[in-house]
């Protein structure tokens, strides 16, 4: 498999389940996790449903706490098997939000269900063994002073894995799987090259096989040529453990890559979802099309893109009013500063744009 050439809290109540079920079934065709039926509960794997975090942030000496609004009232449905990418701005609420998937951050409000069950009634250890993160940086999220072996295998030990005896057994087929020679069982994270690392950290997540692995730019820490590799090793996994992925990424190449489904966060809120050919292809928000658009390309005659968005990113700890990105939208209208707009189905997915929301009615 190659890749393709790099071209690098409203009223919830009112909205659930729109961004949930993605607005539309999407076809199997050449995303072939977009299940038709997918609203059937069987086939969502996680559930989030008016999900809201906020941080109380120091505004200074002497004048108090303001409210970060990190993540704002988002509507999820993941599909099992799919891979849903989520992108966005830094500081847009991606990996508070992937932190709350993973029971690492508890929400303000809202609601997380687990196959269908409320993540709040599952034990710590019993959500684990199914829910796995994949970290940004190989070279820190691996202990220095373990061996590899020890690495791979400490979610069996930690989860109290039935045949202590067979768990190098288990490791080091974990390793074959991931591309690892078995001689580097003994070996620690400095001998190894970044991509043999991010490699050691994807086959720690998945030695308790768990069904849905969260990556936080699993590729950005790596040269071009191992982001290749790494990519087709996750798409290799994802068809033979039959694995669910949800993918962090400023890569749009690699989202395009990838993803079968994308949702766009703009602060802290999901602006457009759609499957990832309609998506790239006819993006809808302004967000999404000028995020598209400032893509740079290889040929510098054509510069750096114009997006209209400025150089000022919001302040998430006072947002605007109504629409939160009317200040940088090029087609705002007078509504989109007086009145957030709510979430509408598009026949690709769901959409939060006021330029929508006459012609749906």
């Amino acid at each position: 498999m190659n890749t393709p050439a790099s071209r690098d809290g409203a009223n919830t109540d009112s909205r659930a389940g729109t961004f949930a079920t993605g607005g539309v079934d999407t076809a199997s065709g050449a995303g072939d996790t977009h299940a038709r039926g997918a609203h059937a509960t069987g086939d969502i794997v996680i559930e989030a449903r008016g999900l809201t975090r906020h941080f109380s942030i120091s505004a200074g000496a002497f004048r108090g706490k303001k409210t970060l609004r990190a993540v704002n009232g988002v509507d999820l449905a993941i599909r099992r098997g799919e891979v849903l990418a989520l992108v966005g701005e830094s500081g847009c609420g991606k990996t508070t939000l992937a932190r709350m998937l993973l029971g690492l951050l508890p929400a303000s409000a809202g609601t997380i269900a687990f196959g269908g069950q409320p993540v709040a009634n599952i034990d710590r250890l019993a959500l684990a063994r199914q829910v796995q993160p994949i970290f940004q940086d190989p070279y820190s999220s691996l202990n220095p002073r373990k061996s590899i072996g020890q690495i791979i295998e400490l979610p069996l030990r930690v989860q109290g894995a039935a045949d202590p005896s067979g768990w190098r057994r288990q490791v080091e087929a974990m390793m074959e799987m991931v591309g690892l020679p078995a001689r580097l069982y003994e070996n620690l994270p400095s001998q190894l090259s970044g991509g043999q690392r991010q490699r050691v950290a994807i086959a720690r997540a998945l030695i308790n096989k768990p069904q849905v692995v969260i990556c936080d730019e699993p590729t950005s820490a790596l040269d071009v040529s191992v982001q290749s590799q790494i990519l087709n090793l996750l798409q290799d996994l994802r068809r033979e453990l039959n694995l669910t992925y949800v993918i962090i990424s400023h890569n749009l190449a690699v989202v395009e890559h990838i993803a079968t489904r994308v949702a766009v966060m703009y602060l802290g809120r999901i602006v457009e979802m759609a499957d990832t050919a309609s998506l790239f292809d006819h993006p809808r928000h302004p967000y999404t099309q000028a995020l598209l658009e400032s893509v740079l390309t290889p040929d510098p005659s054509k510069g750096i893109p114009d997006t209209h968005l400025g150089a000022a990113y919001p302040n998430p700890v006072d947002p605007p009013s109504g629409c939160a990105f009317h200040p940088r939208c090029a087609r705002a209208m007078p509504i989109c500063s007086q009145q957030a707009p709510a979430d509408t189905i598009t026949p690709t997915g769901a959409i939060a744009c006021h330029l929508y929301q006459e012609s749906s009615e």
